[in-house]
This record gives C-alpha cells, structure tokens and sequence, in this order.
C-alpha cells in the first residue's frame, strides 16, 4: 500500500515534536544580559531570556527551577522552566556564586566584596543568614551526599568546608594560587581550580587533608567528572585538561572553543563545556574524548555553576 506524502509528513512531525530525554543547559551569557536555553540533543537554542546585571552564577533544581545570580545589579533570581521569574533578591556587595542545597530548600550565595557566604530560603529568596569566609569567596560545590558545602577563597589561596546542616565550619585547606571553581567528584573528593598557579588541588573534604596537587593548562576554571576522568577548563589555554581519578594522571589535553569557563557533564557522560569568547558550547565525548562543536550561545556564555537540567522541557 502507498503512503500519501501528506500523511507521512505528519507523522515525521509528529515523532519531531515528541520532547527528547535529553539534557537542557541553561548558560548564563554575560555580555548578553541573558540566559540561552539549550536543547543538548537536538543542539537548538530552545530560548533566550533576559536576565539583567550581567548574569555568571547558576543553579539549576532537578525539581524545576533556575536560578541565576547577577553580579551588577547584584540580584539573585529564581526562574521557573520557562524563565518567568518566581522570586528575586538584592544583596549587598558582590554576589556571584551559587549552589542549591535543595533537601533543605537553601540557596548559597558568595559574596566577593564582604567575605561571606549569604544563606537564602531556595523558595523566597530570603536571607537567612550569612557564614564567614576568607577573601573573594568565589566558587560553592555541594558534595554528593548534600552535607559538605564547599567555598573557594580566593584571594586568601584556601578553601573552606561547612556542614550544611548546623552552618558550622568543619575544615579548612590551603590549596594553590587563586582558587575559583569547585567541584566534588563522584567518589566524595573535592577538586579545586587554581588559577593563579594552573594546578587543581584534590583534597579529602572529611578530614579537610589535601591528597595532590596536579598540574593542568594555563589558568583552569572549572572542573567536572565523568568516565572515571576530571574535566578541567583551561581559560587561557582554549582547552579542557583530562585526568584520571584512579590515579590522577594526565590522560589528555583537549582543544575547545575560546576561553573555557563553565563545564557540566550530563547523566550520559558528555561533558559540555561553554566558550566565553566565542558564544559557543563544545561537546566532550567523556569516553572517547571526541570533541565536537556544540550551539551557539547568546554573547558572553560563562554557566558559572551546576548549569545541567535533566530531561526535556514541559
């Protein structure tokens, strides 16, 4: 039996308009005022919101929001998935890191100017109080078990851990030059970017013991983990560092688009890498190490955070 032509476009347009389970990436773009809504399996820039005060911080909740922290106009926001903002805060000084602790509904804000970290209520937005840091609080990770929060300082060259029940300081750790992104690996341990002394300092969060240092490119950014590997970015290098987790070797350099800031691996194990310079994602293949050029961005992508949603889009 032939098929009408008619009825077959339909049902391709149909099966194209089915929402892929795939990754969204939400990056902040700077320069832009704006955040570009990503669609990682079709490579489709689903949206573009505007965000103003030069947005870098972002954190996405897997429940169903987006919040971004803009640095000028020193305002935090939380966006529902279609970028309609839900809550909005002024803080003082300068706010630019963020990290959700969403078992307890909280949100942490660095602030650069004030050495502190802001605690704020994840649904309104509300100070609840603030924990002192060294100088330049820049970078917050949360460990994989949610208890560790963890803050770059980076004019002091240390990081400082909190249990992110009682608030209180458990460790602190002098890591290398001018520590700014964060990350916890897979199996708890917490690599840190230095990026005065181009190295990643791997400490043991439960005792605060550093365990190596390593070096990687010139000026590493951030760092994200998948395959048994890191993924470092290395600003002024336009690439990403591989190491391995089992023994902290170099397994390769990458080349990626330029000037390499915020990097996110999705549940897949593709490491998505965003290229400030040049308004562009770039695709890690965490396995195979294949690169790829990803989507254009708005101008100025820098996804400063966990930038990740799980999923498609309603």
């Amino acid at each position: 039996m032939r098929r009408r032509p008619d009825l077959i476009g339909a049902l391709l347009a149909a099966l194209l308009a089915v929402p892929a389970a795939a990754d969204i990436a939400f990056v902040t773009c700077q320069n832009a005022d704006t955040v570009s809504v990503i669609d990682l399996d079709t490579g489709l820039e689903r949206a573009r919101w505007s965000v103003p005060g030069k947005p870098a911080g972002v954190a996405v909740d897997p429940g169903g929001a987006v919040y971004t922290v803009s640095p000028d106009s020193k305002t935090v926001r939380r966006h529902d998935l279609t970028g309609t903002v839900t809550a909005e805060a002024v803080l003082d000084g300068g706010p630019i890191g963020v990290a959700l602790d969403a078992a307890r509904d909280r949100l942490f804000v660095s602030d650069w100017y004030n050495a502190r970290v802001f605690v704020l209520d994840a649904v309104a937005l509300e100070v609840i109080t603030t924990l002192p840091t060294a100088a330049a609080p820049a970078g917050l990770a949360l460990s994989p078990d949610g208890l560790l929060l963890a803050v770059a300082e980076r004019d002091a060259d240390r990081v400082s851990l909190f249990d992110t029940e009682s608030l209180a300081v458990l460790h602190t750790a002098a890591v290398g030059s001018r520590p700014f992104g964060l990350s916890f690996a897979p199996d708890g341990r917490l690599f840190v970017g230095n990026v005065g002394s181009n190295d990643v300092t791997v400490i043991d969060p439960g005792v605060g013991e550093v365990l190596a240092t390593v070096p990687v490119g010139e000026r590493p950014y951030g760092v994200a983990f998948a395959a048994g590997r890191a993924f470092v970015t290395n600003q002024y290098q336009n690439s990403v560092s591989v190491l391995s987790l089992e023994d902290l070797g170099p397994v390769a350099t990458l080349d990626v688009g330029e000037y390499p800031e915020g990097i996110a691996a999705t549940e897949d194990g593709t490491i998505v890498v965003a290229n400030w310079f040049d308004n562009s994602l770039s695709l890690i293949d965490a396995a195979t190490l294949k690169v790829t050029q990803g989507p254009a961005t708005a101008d100025g992508p820098r996804a400063f955070g966990a930038f990740l949603y799980p999923g498609h889009l309603p």
